[in-house]
């Protein structure tokens, strides 16, 4: 009966494997090799969790594994032994350890020819761990040590589109056009809550979102976002921008969605381009906001039978200055799309 039992369960999880394109023989060699410290769904058999299990170090993973979740545990190491056994690994999760930089073995990572996803926030990594495999899309680091972002380590990472640094110890002279060089793919990076006085340097043209809050930025360069065309999001909140510091027209970018301001000592309106939709100003010094110099377009030249050409804001916040209500007519008049005004 036990027996029978057995072959009844084979044949279940030989069924489920073929539903994920995995062939008999790998599926076998996936159960026997899982870690008795790991869980190894059935269901789901080219995962492998190992999280929560209080680990000091990478146990064996299984050969034809996807996906490896080591998160919240107290690894301290990878050795270039380490993950040798799991060639085909598309995701690793090892966030919330004590992996430091010194004890990255060189090589442990860059070898993995199929890796799109690595998470490593919440460690002790005092640098970018180099090298990186090519085949790599998202790189999450945040809340780190990280001081350092070594030359040319993201040359010929040609699919990184996402890269976390925020809350690190990075610094002007370590955000530069060469440290950054090569991530010709890039959509979002996020370098907030790290120790930047200026905009970072060396962004490629494809760069969509990007992350500031919580630096100590005080001005942005006149000519800074004519490299970028895309930008869409950007997060400038808790610096210590002025209204002195932002060139009248710096955002006038038609990609520009969505602008994040709050938390600075800004006392004016910036130009508003047309094609924003999400505004924050809030917590600022602003005194008073005046339609006829914000507007992107002359109230009289739009016509009230139609949205065309008016611009496109639909969510404001003013609160936490020194306005007082009601909003000027001319502004209600500019940015008549609007949904929600908090002040």
């Amino acid at each position: 009966m036990a027996g029978l039992q057995k072959i009844l369960v084979v044949l279940c999880l030989v069924t489920r494997a073929i539903s994920q394109d995995m062939p008999y023989e790998e599926l076998l060699a996936q159960i026997q090799a899982c870690p008795r410290e790991c869980n190894c769904p059935q269901n789901f058999p080219r995962a492998v969790y190992c999280d929560n299990k209080g680990l000091k170090s990478i146990p064996k993973i299984p050969p034809y594994t996807w996906y490896l979740y080591l998160q919240n545990n107290l690894i301290e190491t990878m050795p270039l032994d380490a993950l040798q056994n799991a060639t085909q690994l598309r995701w690793i999760n090892l966030n919330r350890n004590k992996i430091t930089s010194d004890k990255v073995g060189e090589g442990v990572l860059g070898g993995m020819k199929h890796l799109a996803h690595l998470y490593m926030d919440d460690n002790l990594l005092s640098t970018v761990p180099s090298p990186l495999p090519v085949s790599l899309e998202h790189l999450r680091l945040s809340r780190n040590r990280i001081s350092k972002i070594p030359a040319g380590v993201f040359v010929g990472l040609d699919k990184l589109n996402l890269l976390d640094l925020q809350g690190n110890k990075l610094m002007d002279d370590g955000v530069t056009e060469v440290s950054l060089k090569g991530l010709t793919s890039l959509v979002q990076i996020n370098l907030a809550k790290n120790q930047l006085s200026s905009m970072p340097l060396g962004l490629p043209p494809t760069t969509t979102q990007l992350f500031l809050d919580g630096n100590n930025i005080e001005k942005i360069p006149a000519d800074y976002f004519k490299s970028l065309p895309k930008m869409a999001f950007l997060r400038l909140n808790h610096n210590k921008l002025g209204s002195t510091g932002i060139p009248k027209d710096i955002f006038n970018i038609s990609s520009m969605l969505d602008l994040q301001l709050s938390h600075n000592q800004l006392t004016e309106v910036p130009v508003i381009p047309s094609g924003l939709e999400h505004l924050y100003l809030d917590h600022n010094k602003i005194a008073n906001v005046n339609g006829s110099s914000v507007c992107p377009v002359s109230v009289d030249s739009l016509d009230d039978s139609t949205n065309d050409g008016v611009p496109r804001l639909r969510y404001l916040r003013l609160d936490g200055n020194e306005i007082s209500p009601p909003i000027p007519r001319d502004v209600v008049l500019c940015f008549r799309l609007l949904r929600s005004i908090v002040i």
